[in-house]
């Protein structure tokens, strides 16, 4: 359905979406100004040409009257056909005009029936409804004066009456229709756009936690450059190749999390620009090798591992909170000790905490925002879990969650 094929009265293309309610409940301006679409060029084209063929369905009636009333049926016939044009702009008016014609003369009546359909179409039923009503009290004068015999006149008060309420019904239908599918069309629309923010937030969330880790990881090794610059040879080597290693994959990092941004399909990319390739997700399985990144870097990490064989989706959360809970502790306790430990089973859900002192054992301090620590508790929330964090009597700063694990596996876990 095009979306200027509604329009109503003065209702703009670039307004449609907001404008359209008011189109269907009937309170559009009378008299505004309409833009038709390709489409309303051509459903008032065949409602003009039914008006028409109406209109010369009647002409045999108007043979036996006199002749000053058969022009006057004529140029009003053919007027009111014309008029059939601004059915979009007037309506109402339209309807009660060629009403007030056809409650004598034949030939208006093809173009009053358009009118009424347009109005029930395009008016709710408080305006549609007195319309139609207006119509059959116009039906009273034809049904008395035109008609020659009362059988004439019993059979032309029934074909009108069935004529006007036939109208109003297919309008009405008509009209819940567009009802239905515009009210339909705004949900989808609500549900994608949903759909485009809850991505853009999971997007923003990693990229947070990826690239945090990284440029941590900078932070560190070129501060212990900095901090020890007579090290030995081997120790720097180390450390610039450390640095290295972790800028080439933070900008691997980034360049996917672009891919992702920019929707790059096979077929949409610029010319030799290479697709974007998706690297495999971390799990459960994965905490080992970060925690002895973490290790090479200087960290002092415990890890103690007791689940195994977690669910992908599962795995992935738990990877990615411990993994911002040891940015954090090497952001602001750098050299300190970290213990983390991940515990659970099937059916109880898993726990996570990670440990490490309040303060660091040398200067060295990252400055951070706090943005880690509230996308981890989105995270946590979003996989039904819960995560808290703080620092403890004991003086160490805690990271803890929980999150479900079922008794069975759904695809979503896996």
């Amino acid at each position: 359905m095009d979306v200027t094929a509604h329009q109503d009265d003065g209702v703009h293309a670039h307004e449609y979406r907001w404008a359209l309610p008011s189109v269907l409940l009937g309170d559009a301006r009378e008299g505004g100004r309409v833009r038709r679409s390709t489409r309303d060029w051509i459903v008032d084209t065949l409602m003009f040409l039914l008006a028409c063929g109406l209109t010369v369905l009647s002409l045999p009636e108007i043979q036996n009257a006199p002749a000053p009333l058969q022009t006057a049926e004529q140029i009003l016939g053919a007027l009111s056909c014309a008029a059939v044009w601004l059915r979009r702009r007037w309506p109402v008016g339209l309807a009660v005009v060629t009403m007030l014609f056809s409650s004598y003369l034949e030939l208006p009546g093809g173009a009053s029936v358009v009118a009424l359909f347009t109005v029930a179409v395009h008016r709710p039923f408080k305006i549609s409804g007195p319309v139609a009503l207006f119509s059959l009290v116009t039906l009273a004068p034809y049904v008395l004066l035109r008609p020659r015999t009362e059988l004439d006149r019993g059979w032309t008060a029934a074909l009108g009456v069935a004529l006007v309420l036939t109208v109003l019904a297919w309008g009405i239908v008509v009209r819940a229709r567009r009802q239905v599918i515009w009210s339909l069309r705004q949900q989808a629309e609500v549900a994608a756009d949903e759909a485009r923010r809850s991505e853009r937030e999971r997007i923003a969330r990693e990229m947070h936690d990826v690239l945090a880790h990284r440029v941590s990881m900078l932070s560190l090794h070129a501060g212990a450059l900095e901090f020890r610059p007579d090290a030995p040879t081997e120790e720097i080597a180390r450390a610039a190749s450390a640095i290295r290693n972790n800028a080439h994959l933070a900008l691997q990092d980034l360049r996917e999390v672009i891919g992702v941004l920019r929707a790059v399909r096979p077929g949409d990319q610029d010319e030799g620009e290479e697709p974007v390739p998706e690297r495999p997700q971390p799990t459960l399985a994965d905490l080992p090798k970060l925690a002895g990144e973490c290790r090479l870097a200087g960290m002092d990490v415990r890890l103690t591992l007791g689940v195994e064989d977690a669910p992908e989706g599962l795995g992935r959360n738990l990877y990615r909170i411990v993994q911002e809970a040891l940015t954090n502790a090497r952001k602001h306790a750098g050299g300190a000790p970290v213990a983390v430990t991940v515990a659970g089973r099937r059916g109880k859900g898993v726990s996570v905490e990670v440990r490490n002192p309040l303060r660091a054992r040398h200067g060295l301090r990252i400055p951070g925002a706090g943005a880690g620590l509230i996308g981890l508790t989105e995270r946590a929330e979003l996989a039904g879990g819960r995560l808290e964090h703080g620092p403890t009597p004991e003086g160490e700063f805690l990271v803890r969650a929980w999150l479900p694990w079922p008794a069975k596996t759904t695809r979503e876990d896996a």
